[in-house]
């Protein structure tokens, strides 16, 4: 049910649009001047507003304007008794939805009531959205609360507000661009645009189009001028991913975008001015690569001003079970499935992996268990091999990982795979993998190899 104030100072017309609206379902209030109004709005959930124009306390066309200031999805209805053009054009700029005389549009109220309650109805939508992605963006949205992790959020808060240029280090998949998103959304600079490029994924000549965009003429094909990245996010964030990666001569050119604040378009001999933040990542290190000579020592020393190391998963241990329960709401929900709970034996197995591709193997893998559970509780058996036969203790002396090219760890991962297959049927697995019964009960407990029993 939408709620509707009146404002007007005729007890006769209020009591009138009071009794008209409320037949159709409305909830209404009333308020005799704007100051009674007013304080209607702030204490009460108010979705229209119907005010008159001429209030002895006040004019309906500047009220307009501070109502959509302090509450954006209120929608105002003004009504006149003497209606004018310039005051219509003034209410309509102040926000006003819209704009209408006494006795003349009588019968526009009603409907007018109902488009408005449609505008509100979006307005909300559209604030709810936008919270949404504020949350997604910000830093509260960063799952960790280890002490290692905890530290990197800490830095990325304290450098956020400034304009310092920011170098995120770490392993592949540690979450270096949702740090930069978050780094971006908590500056002064969030309301423009942030935009990232991974500078691996393209060649030198389109990497350089990218990022400073060319003249007309200046490669066939290049039939108008183009804008880069660089261009686009003026007053904004540029995020370059996997900075190592980028050609030593466009390195010549970022440095002049730090150094100057200008750039030249591809094909073009006048600089072109540019206001950005950048934020850097890279998983290499940058001082070995300067040693080799692929990367430019003074570009290190401009993009390095403030260094923030993302720790690696295996860093973070006690992070584990909070990942694997966002992530795991968030297929079940995506797929389709109720799944609540997850096996001790599974959480043990993520914990001991090694997880060389950090969060991103960590969410496939989240991925691929929801897809295979049926049940509402997510276990071992939906692991991959390579993950799920390291369930054990990892402090063990018998139970440390091995070597993945190791005689023992291929036998181990065998067995595991085979009696997967049997259902944990150590006579069936025994006969398909040619050895005796003995020898199996031996490997098993030998490698302390963890499967599901099955009932036959």
């Amino acid at each position: 049910m939408n709620t509707i104030l009146i404002i007007d100072d005729e007890a006769k017309i209020r009591s009138l649009l009071s009794r008209i609206i409320s037949l159709e379902g409305f909830e209404v209030f009333e308020a005799s001047n704007l100051k009674s109004g007013l304080k209607k709005l702030e204490t009460s959930e108010i979705d229209i507003v119907i005010c008159d124009v001429k209030l002895p306390d006040g004019n309906g066309v500047e009220f307009s304007r501070t109502v959509k200031e302090k509450f954006a999805t209120v929608e105002i209805i003004l009504l006149t008794a003497f209606g004018n053009i310039p005051d219509g054009v003034l209410a309509i700029k102040n926000g006003a939805f819209d704009y209408i005389t006494k006795g003349d549009d009588n019968t526009r109220i009603l409907p007018l009531v109902y488009k408005a309650a449609e505008k509100v109805a979006l307005n909300k939508r559209v604030l709810q959205l936008e919270k949404q992605l504020d949350t997604k963006q910000s830093f509260d949205s960063i799952i960790g609360k280890s002490d290692s992790f905890s530290a990197a959020i800490s830095s990325a808060q304290k450098v956020a507000v400034t304009d310092a240029t920011v170098l995120l280090t770490g392993e592949t998949g540690t979450g270096k661009e949702v740090f930069a998103q978050a780094i971006h959304h908590a500056s002064k600079r969030n309301k423009k645009n942030f935009i990232a490029i991974n500078c691996s994924a393209f060649g030198k000549d389109l990497l350089e189009n990218e990022l400073f965009g060319h003249k007309a003429g200046a490669f066939t094909g290049a039939l108008k001028d183009s804008k880069g990245i660089f261009e686009e996010a003026n007053q904004g964030t540029v995020f370059l991913d996997e900075i190592g990666e980028m050609p030593l001569d466009l390195q010549a050119k970022l440095l002049r975008v730090l150094e100057s604040g200008e750039f030249l378009k591809v094909g073009d001999s006048k600089p072109t001015k540019t206001d950005v933040r950048i934020i850097a990542a890279t998983n290499r290190d940058l001082e070995t690569e300067i040693e080799k000579g692929n990367f430019r020592e003074d570009l290190y020393y401009r993009i390095n001003i403030f260094q923030i190391k993302l720790p690696s998963l295996r860093e973070r241990i006690a992070d584990i079970e909070l990942l694997v329960k966002f992530f795991l709401k968030s297929f079940s929900l995506k797929i389709g499935k109720n799944i609540t709970s997850i096996s001790p034996d599974y959480l043990k197995a993520l914990k001991n992996h090694l997880w060389k591709g950090n969060i991103r193997e960590l969410r496939n893998v989240i991925e691929r268990s929801v897809i295979l559970t049926d049940s509402p509780e997510i276990g071992i058996e939906s692991l991959p091999i390579d993950i799920s036969v390291y369930s054990s203790d990892k402090d063990s002396a018998q139970t440390k990982i091995m070597s993945a090219f190791s005689m023992a760890s291929a036998e181990k991962m065998q067995i595991q795979k085979v009696l997967n297959h049997t259902k944990g049927n150590k006579a069936e697995a025994a006969r398909l993998l040619e050895i005796g019964i003995a020898t199996l009960y031996r490997k098993v407990e030998e490698y302390k190899i963890s499967y599901k029993i099955f009932p036959f």
